[in-house]
């Protein structure tokens, strides 16, 4: 079992996050949380006994703000906002994507921001340790007051309604929570707010997609190096000099990854005089200038999302000088453009990557390996229709590059009248991921056949590592066969971290 995370909503890392929502790591919340946010919540409580102005606490929401509620009526506020809210559609979000939300809803309440008791964020903590997970449809947040449906479907299982899952088995939140010892929570002033207003749907997908994206860059430079190779290309431009007359941090780290996977290369000697090319194809020379923004992006993206993993995105905000305060740290925009600038930059390998795979099968291009890197072409087909299919997926890739954050449509009665529609932009990533990962899947298979008619020649120490893996994975192509489940085998793989272990990682 992975270590313990504890929480407090100041410290929680995107391996923390990883951990508890694929490994099922348990999660408690720090003792020293407990009084900052007790603090917080007698803040609420002795204003509802005052009978103050607040929003949300005493009055109504949104565009009902302006409603006061009387006080035997604010305990039924609060549910009806879950109940009302939780109007989602769609597909259900994948159990991972869940239990990350779960884990940052709970890490926003132990931040002591909220003003709610910590029974709901030990509430959450609970139903992750016993792998209750609610079915939480993935459409209908715009990301602004925070994503408000897919929130509400998380809350409306904290009191006992809606449907949760366990082990596979799907039945009432009531049932599930009892039959694993927990009981469903009572919402009091204040606390169905807290639980719908945040932006943890979005970057609950954004920590995961982050991780995710950058296993494809290393898959990318590996998978690089091996067409490189079976190119006969030069590792020429990857000189560490020409990296340092600009200055480019991933473009640096990229050639030096790519120096590293290609130490000590037969193929390399084997052409290195007598070859009458000056110069690569830019799908091969430019790598480092193309997979190094893709880098950058990344470690924008990471720094981005990983303030918003602890950041207090409720409204209004609890502050220890008894003051409640209104802002809009729930508007998702920050996050939303870090997720499209991520499915800009990723689709940026796909497109590189379909252009080497290009050049691998095509007979004019490919440096003297058979057409379509098979060796009875005619009757056999190869993998022409392998490189059909990436252009395919390259081709989705640039459509759903069109930034989601530059929409907007306004919502309550226009109260909220500018929204950054991040979930959108984290549902673009999230197929943009897939899509490069299987055109990634595609280049492995065409370099390793690549290398294969290079034999006996031996390729870099790393290339010829990732070489052997992919061929433990899937076979030398012959007569042709149906491509579908290498290109599935390969991928599940690079989702599965089994391609780029650390001997592969040079960062």
């Amino acid at each position: 079992m992975p270590n313990e995370v504890v929480i407090d909503g100041n410290s929680l890392t995107l391996e923390d996050v990883v951990a508890v929502a694929q490994r099922g790591a348990p999660v408690s919340i720090a003792a020293h949380a407990r009084p900052r946010a007790r603090a917080a919540r007698e803040v609420v409580q002795r204003l509802v006994v005052q009978r103050a102005v607040v929003y949300g606490v005493t009055t109504g929401f949104g565009k009902l703000s302006e409603v006061a509620i009387p006080p035997e009526r604010l305990a039924e506020l609060q549910v009806n906002l879950v109940r009302s809210h939780a109007a989602g559609v769609g597909d259900p979000l994948p159990d991972r994507e869940v239990r990350a939300m779960m884990l940052l809803r709970a890490n926003v309440i132990a931040k002591g921001y909220s003003g709610a008791r910590l029974d709901l964020a030990d509430l959450l903590a609970a139903m992750l340790n016993v792998g209750l997970c609610p079915i939480i449809p993935e459409q209908g947040s715009v990301g602004a007051s925070g994503d408000l449906a897919p929130l509400a479907h998380l809350a409306l299982s904290l009191t006992g309604e809606g449907t949760l899952r366990r082990d596979g088995e799907c039945g009432p939140a009531g049932d599930m929570l009892r039959r694993a010892g927990l009981a469903p929570i009572t919402l009091e002033p204040k606390e169905g707010l807290t639980l719908i207003n945040g932006t943890q749907a979005h970057t609950a997908i954004a920590s995961l997609a982050l991780v995710d994206a950058h296993r494809l860059w290393r898959v990318a430079n590996l998978a690089g190096a091996m067409s490189l190779e079976a190119l006969l290309g030069t590792p020429v431009a990857f000189d560490s000099r020409i990296q340092d007359a600009r200055g480019q941090l991933g473009q640096a780290a990229v050639a030096a990854s790519l120096r590293e996977l290609l130490a000590d290369s037969e193929i390399r000697e084997s052409h290195r005089v007598g070859d009458s090319r000056v110069q690569d194809a830019y799908s091969l020379r430019c790598m480092p200038q193309v997979h190094g923004p893709v880098l950058d992006a990344i470690d924008f993206a990471a720094a981005v999302i990983g303030r918003e993993l602890n950041a207090a995105t409720d409204n209004p905000l609890v502050f220890e000088t008894g003051e409640l305060l209104s802002g809009g740290n729930f508007h998702g925009q920050s996050v939303a453009m870090a997720l499209d600038f991520l499915a800009i930059a990723l689709t940026n390998l796909a497109t590189i990557s379909e252009r080497r795979i290009d050049r691998l099968v095509h007979p004019d291009l490919n440096q003297g390996l058979p057409p379509f890197l098979t060796s009875d072409a005619g009757v056999n087909s190869g993998f022409m229709m392998a490189q059909v299919t990436a252009a395919s997926l390259a081709s989705e890739c640039k459509v759903l590059s069109h930034p989601a954050s530059v929409d907007t449509i306004p919502t309550d009665g226009s109260k909220e009248d500018v929204v950054p529609m991040a979930m959108g932009a984290a549902w673009k990533l999230r197929r943009v991921l897939r899509n490069v990962r299987y055109v990634l899947s595609i280049e492995l298979m065409c370099a390793a056949q690549g290398l294969d008619f290079r034999a006996p020649l031996r390729p870099g120490r790393g290339v010829a590592r990732a070489h052997a893996t992919v061929r433990r994975l899937v076979p030398t192509l012959g007569r042709d066969r149906a491509l579908s489940a290498d290109i599935e085998r390969l991928a599940q793989a690079i989702a599965d971290d089994d391609l780029t272990p650390q001997q592969f990682d040079d960062r």
